[in-house]
Protein backbone atom coordinates (compact mmCIF):
# COMPACT_ATOMS: atom_id res chain seq x y z
CA UNK A 1 0.00 0.00 0.00
CA UNK A 2 1.42 3.80 -0.41
CA UNK A 3 1.76 5.83 2.12
CA UNK A 4 -1.67 7.00 4.08
CA UNK A 5 -0.98 11.15 2.44
CA UNK A 6 -1.00 9.72 -1.07
CA UNK A 7 -4.28 7.67 -1.00
CA UNK A 8 -6.06 10.64 2.12
CA UNK A 9 -4.75 13.97 0.56
CA UNK A 10 -6.47 15.50 -1.99
CA UNK A 11 -5.17 14.73 -5.45
CA UNK A 12 -4.63 18.21 -7.44
CA UNK A 13 -4.57 18.11 -11.40
CA UNK A 14 -2.21 19.89 -13.30
CA UNK A 15 -2.39 18.88 -16.61
CA UNK A 16 -3.42 16.01 -18.96
CA UNK A 17 -1.86 13.83 -21.68
CA UNK A 18 -3.59 14.26 -24.44
CA UNK A 19 -1.96 11.22 -26.70
CA UNK A 20 -3.22 9.08 -24.51
CA UNK A 21 -6.33 7.07 -25.80
CA UNK A 22 -7.85 6.64 -22.14
CA UNK A 23 -8.68 10.12 -19.93
CA UNK A 24 -4.87 10.40 -18.39
CA UNK A 25 -4.00 13.55 -16.30
CA UNK A 26 -1.27 14.76 -14.62
CA UNK A 27 -1.76 15.89 -10.83
CA UNK A 28 -0.14 16.31 -7.62
CA UNK A 29 -0.67 14.41 -3.85
CA UNK A 30 1.44 16.08 -1.06
CA UNK A 31 3.64 17.54 -3.27
CA UNK A 32 4.10 14.18 -5.08
CA UNK A 33 3.57 13.98 -8.37
CA UNK A 34 1.45 11.45 -10.13
CA UNK A 35 -0.76 10.20 -13.23
CA UNK A 36 -4.30 10.01 -12.51
CA UNK A 37 -6.83 8.06 -14.91
CA UNK A 38 -10.09 7.71 -13.58
CA UNK A 39 -12.55 5.10 -14.89
CA UNK A 40 -15.11 7.11 -15.92
CA UNK A 41 -12.53 8.36 -18.89
CA UNK A 42 -11.46 4.66 -20.07
CA UNK A 43 -12.83 4.32 -23.37
CA UNK A 44 -14.58 1.02 -24.36
CA UNK A 45 -13.20 -1.97 -26.27
CA UNK A 46 -14.65 -4.69 -28.04
CA UNK A 47 -12.05 -7.14 -26.55
CA UNK A 48 -11.94 -6.38 -22.36
CA UNK A 49 -14.51 -5.85 -20.04
CA UNK A 50 -15.62 -1.70 -19.73
CA UNK A 51 -14.50 0.30 -16.22
CA UNK A 52 -11.65 -2.44 -15.68
CA UNK A 53 -8.58 -1.13 -17.18
CA UNK A 54 -7.52 0.65 -13.93
CA UNK A 55 -7.85 -2.33 -11.90
CA UNK A 56 -5.48 -4.23 -14.74
CA UNK A 57 -3.04 -1.22 -14.20
CA UNK A 58 -3.01 -2.43 -10.27
CA UNK A 59 -3.00 -6.03 -10.56
CA UNK A 60 -0.01 -5.40 -12.67
CA UNK A 61 2.07 -3.27 -10.13
CA UNK A 62 1.46 -6.41 -7.57
CA UNK A 63 2.43 -8.86 -9.60
CA UNK A 64 5.55 -6.68 -10.26
CA UNK A 65 6.18 -6.76 -7.10
CA UNK A 66 6.26 -10.11 -6.26
CA UNK A 67 9.13 -10.64 -9.54
CA UNK A 68 10.69 -7.96 -7.90
CA UNK A 69 12.32 -6.59 -10.66
CA UNK A 70 11.38 -3.25 -10.10
CA UNK A 71 9.56 -2.91 -13.53
CA UNK A 72 6.02 -0.76 -12.98
CA UNK A 73 5.97 2.01 -10.58
CA UNK A 74 4.18 2.06 -7.45
CA UNK A 75 0.47 1.64 -8.60
CA UNK A 76 -2.98 1.99 -6.66
CA UNK A 77 -6.71 2.72 -6.44
CA UNK A 78 -8.62 5.97 -4.97
CA UNK A 79 -10.65 8.63 -5.54
CA UNK A 80 -9.84 12.09 -7.36
CA UNK A 81 -11.43 14.85 -8.82
CA UNK A 82 -13.08 12.46 -11.63
CA UNK A 83 -13.75 9.97 -9.07
CA UNK A 84 -12.02 6.37 -8.66
CA UNK A 85 -9.33 5.37 -10.88
CA UNK A 86 -5.89 4.47 -11.11
CA UNK A 87 -2.46 6.66 -9.65
CA UNK A 88 0.80 5.84 -9.87
CA UNK A 89 3.95 7.80 -8.84
CA UNK A 90 5.40 9.80 -12.44
CA UNK A 91 8.58 8.76 -13.76
CA UNK A 92 11.26 11.30 -15.03
CA UNK A 93 12.56 9.45 -17.60
CA UNK A 94 16.70 10.50 -18.89
CA UNK A 95 16.07 12.25 -21.98
CA UNK A 96 19.54 11.25 -23.36
CA UNK A 97 18.32 7.49 -23.42
CA UNK A 98 15.77 5.62 -25.64
CA UNK A 99 15.41 1.83 -25.21
CA UNK A 100 13.62 0.72 -28.14
CA UNK A 101 14.08 2.75 -31.63
CA UNK A 102 13.40 3.21 -35.24
CA UNK A 103 16.85 3.38 -36.99
CA UNK A 104 17.70 3.11 -40.64
CA UNK A 105 18.48 0.12 -41.34
CA UNK A 106 21.98 0.87 -42.00
CA UNK A 107 22.47 2.62 -39.20
CA UNK A 108 21.28 -0.10 -36.76
CA UNK A 109 24.48 -1.21 -34.39
CA UNK A 110 26.17 -4.77 -34.57
CA UNK A 111 26.16 -5.26 -31.00
CA UNK A 112 24.15 -4.57 -27.74
CA UNK A 113 20.50 -4.26 -30.10
CA UNK A 114 18.10 -6.62 -30.99
CA UNK A 115 16.27 -6.41 -34.29
CA UNK A 116 12.47 -7.59 -34.33
CA UNK A 117 11.04 -6.45 -37.66
CA UNK A 118 12.27 -4.04 -40.96
CA UNK A 119 9.84 -2.18 -42.86
CA UNK A 120 9.61 0.76 -45.18
CA UNK A 121 9.69 4.53 -44.01
CA UNK A 122 7.24 7.23 -46.09
CA UNK A 123 10.38 7.79 -48.23
CA UNK A 124 10.29 3.84 -49.32
CA UNK A 125 13.86 3.57 -46.93
CA UNK A 126 14.01 0.73 -45.04
CA UNK A 127 13.99 1.28 -41.37
CA UNK A 128 14.26 -1.39 -38.44
CA UNK A 129 13.08 -1.67 -35.26
CA UNK A 130 14.90 -2.31 -32.72
CA UNK A 131 15.42 -2.76 -28.75
CA UNK A 132 18.30 -2.68 -26.44
CA UNK A 133 19.86 -6.47 -25.37
CA UNK A 134 19.78 -5.42 -21.53
CA UNK A 135 18.79 -7.53 -18.58
CA UNK A 136 16.34 -5.04 -17.48
CA UNK A 137 14.66 -5.24 -20.72
CA UNK A 138 14.38 -9.24 -20.92
CA UNK A 139 12.91 -9.10 -17.59
CA UNK A 140 9.96 -6.94 -19.17
CA UNK A 141 9.52 -9.12 -21.76
CA UNK A 142 9.14 -12.18 -19.39
CA UNK A 143 6.81 -9.95 -16.80
CA UNK A 144 4.97 -9.35 -20.08
CA UNK A 145 4.54 -12.39 -21.09
CA UNK A 146 3.75 -13.42 -17.36
CA UNK A 147 0.65 -10.57 -17.17
CA UNK A 148 -0.47 -11.17 -21.57
CA UNK A 149 0.50 -7.58 -21.89
CA UNK A 150 -1.25 -6.84 -25.06
CA UNK A 151 0.14 -3.25 -25.61
CA UNK A 152 3.74 -2.73 -25.16
CA UNK A 153 4.08 0.18 -27.16
CA UNK A 154 7.99 1.86 -27.25
CA UNK A 155 6.90 5.02 -25.36
CA UNK A 156 5.39 2.17 -22.40
CA UNK A 157 9.26 1.45 -21.62
CA UNK A 158 10.84 4.57 -19.89
CA UNK A 159 14.26 4.40 -19.73
CA UNK A 160 15.61 5.94 -15.88
CA UNK A 161 19.33 6.71 -15.37
CA UNK A 162 21.25 3.93 -14.00
CA UNK A 163 19.97 1.33 -16.18
CA UNK A 164 16.48 1.19 -14.92
CA UNK A 165 13.79 0.38 -17.02
CA UNK A 166 10.11 1.11 -15.74
CA UNK A 167 6.73 -0.29 -17.70
CA UNK A 168 3.71 1.48 -17.70
CA UNK A 169 0.21 1.67 -19.37
CA UNK A 170 -0.64 -1.84 -18.52
CA UNK A 171 -4.46 -1.32 -18.61
CA UNK A 172 -4.48 -4.23 -21.70
CA UNK A 173 -3.30 -7.24 -19.86
CA UNK A 174 -4.25 -10.43 -17.61
CA UNK A 175 -7.03 -11.36 -20.18
CA UNK A 176 -7.86 -14.94 -20.48
CA UNK A 177 -7.59 -15.33 -24.18
CA UNK A 178 -3.89 -15.16 -25.44
CA UNK A 179 -3.11 -11.48 -26.73
CA UNK A 180 0.40 -10.53 -25.71
CA UNK A 181 1.36 -7.56 -28.45
CA UNK A 182 4.87 -6.44 -27.83
CA UNK A 183 7.72 -4.70 -29.63
CA UNK A 184 10.40 -6.86 -27.34
CA UNK A 185 10.56 -9.67 -29.20
CA UNK A 186 14.22 -9.70 -29.73
CA UNK A 187 14.41 -12.72 -27.91
CA UNK A 188 12.58 -14.93 -29.23
CA UNK A 189 13.20 -18.06 -28.11
CA UNK A 190 15.76 -17.81 -26.69
CA UNK A 191 16.65 -19.89 -23.19
CA UNK A 192 15.55 -17.62 -20.05
CA UNK A 193 18.06 -17.34 -17.52
CA UNK A 194 18.11 -18.73 -13.55
CA UNK A 195 17.37 -15.88 -12.52
CA UNK A 196 14.47 -15.15 -14.94
CA UNK A 197 12.73 -18.81 -14.07
CA UNK A 198 12.80 -17.58 -10.27
CA UNK A 199 10.96 -14.58 -10.87
CA UNK A 200 8.55 -16.82 -12.63
CA UNK A 201 8.47 -19.46 -9.56
CA UNK A 202 8.05 -16.74 -7.16
CA UNK A 203 4.70 -15.60 -9.01
CA UNK A 204 3.35 -18.96 -9.36
CA UNK A 205 4.10 -19.53 -5.31
CA UNK A 206 2.45 -15.92 -4.95
CA UNK A 207 -0.83 -16.98 -6.97
CA UNK A 208 -1.22 -19.77 -4.17
CA UNK A 209 -1.54 -17.23 -1.25
CA UNK A 210 -0.99 -12.96 -0.78
CA UNK A 211 -1.12 -12.47 -4.47
CA UNK A 212 -3.69 -14.76 -5.03
CA UNK A 213 -5.99 -13.12 -2.43
CA UNK A 214 -5.25 -9.18 -4.04
CA UNK A 215 -5.61 -10.19 -6.98
CA UNK A 216 -8.95 -11.93 -6.62
CA UNK A 217 -10.32 -8.10 -5.96
CA UNK A 218 -9.28 -7.04 -9.10
CA UNK A 219 -9.27 -10.19 -11.83
CA UNK A 220 -11.99 -12.29 -12.84
CA UNK A 221 -11.16 -15.89 -11.62
CA UNK A 222 -10.94 -16.99 -15.23
CA UNK A 223 -7.85 -14.39 -15.97
CA UNK A 224 -5.90 -16.15 -12.50
CA UNK A 225 -6.31 -19.30 -13.65
CA UNK A 226 -5.20 -18.19 -17.13
CA UNK A 227 -2.32 -16.64 -15.52
CA UNK A 228 -1.57 -19.25 -13.47
CA UNK A 229 -1.57 -21.66 -16.36
CA UNK A 230 0.69 -19.16 -18.08
CA UNK A 231 3.34 -19.10 -15.43
CA UNK A 232 3.35 -22.81 -15.44
CA UNK A 233 3.68 -22.95 -19.37
CA UNK A 234 6.46 -20.70 -19.29
CA UNK A 235 8.49 -22.08 -16.74
CA UNK A 236 8.09 -25.91 -18.30
CA UNK A 237 9.22 -24.35 -21.58
CA UNK A 238 11.97 -22.22 -20.20
CA UNK A 239 11.86 -19.78 -23.63
CA UNK A 240 10.72 -16.26 -24.15
CA UNK A 241 7.80 -17.54 -26.29
CA UNK A 242 6.96 -16.48 -29.98
CA UNK A 243 4.03 -15.27 -30.94
CA UNK A 244 0.80 -17.12 -31.59
CA UNK A 245 -2.89 -17.02 -32.99
CA UNK A 246 -4.39 -14.47 -35.54
CA UNK A 247 -3.63 -11.18 -33.91
CA UNK A 248 -0.24 -9.00 -34.99
CA UNK A 249 2.09 -9.77 -33.10
CA UNK A 250 3.25 -5.83 -32.85
CA UNK A 251 0.95 -3.40 -31.17
CA UNK A 252 0.00 -0.48 -33.73
CA UNK A 253 1.29 2.27 -33.61
CA UNK A 254 4.54 1.02 -31.90
CA UNK A 255 4.82 3.95 -30.28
Amino acid sequence: MPAPELMTAELTLTGRITTASNATFLGSIADVDVVYKPIAGESPLWDFPHGCLAHREVAAYLVSQVFDWDIVPRTWLRDGPLGAGMVQLWQEQDPTQRAVNLLATEHVPETGWKHVLEGQDENGRMVSLVHEDSAALRRMAVFDAVVNNADRKGDHILAMTGGVRHGVDHGLTFHQDHKLRTVLWGWLGDALTDEELEGIDRVTEGLQGGLGRDLADLLSAEEIASLTTRCERLRAEGRFPAPSGEMPAVPWPLF
